[in-house]
């Protein structure tokens, strides 16, 4: 038996280019202090989820410019520890950035965020000219 990976998307290149990951020109940031995501479309919008534990909802620099939904974060803890005649003084620093594409369909003044169980989740509205049109029957003169 082997553990295969699979990835269910049926035009995963084209998920790829909607919510391209904007680094620095468009070099995507390999680092693994960046959460991952989850991108789903749904009929009426897109859910965008990044999995950022341990964090607290002030913690989240959140911005929208020119199209660009950056998402941000920076903690920095101190801790020290004296036993005996050792001590001890630790430093820890933990940030990220994360910036996607927005595509032109999405309502930009709708857009909701909510941070539960250390998922930071956007829901992103599409416009009302990109909602699916109901079938409709032409009648014939």
């Amino acid at each position: 038996m082997s553990i295969v990976k699979r990835n269910n998307l049926v035009f995963p290149a084209l998920m790829n280019e909607i919510f391209k990951p904007d680094w620095f020109g468009g070099m995507e940031n390999l680092s693994s202090n960046v959460p991952a995501v989850n991108i789903k479309e749904n009929e009426k919008d897109f859910e965008l989820e990044l999995a950022v534990p341990g964090r607290k909802k002030d913690d989240f620099n959140i911005e929208i410019n020119d199209n660009v939904l950056t998402v941000s974060s920076e903690i920095t803890t101190e801790s020290e520890a004296t036993t005996h005649n050792y001590s001890r003084k630790e430093f820890g620093y933990t940030s990220f950035k994360r910036a996607f594409t927005l595509p032109e369909t999405i309502n930009e003044d709708q857009i909701e965020a909510a941070y539960e169980d250390g998922i930071l989740k956007f829901v992103l509205p599409k416009k009302a000219e990109a909602l699916p049109k109901p079938k409709r029957h032409i009648e014939l003169k």
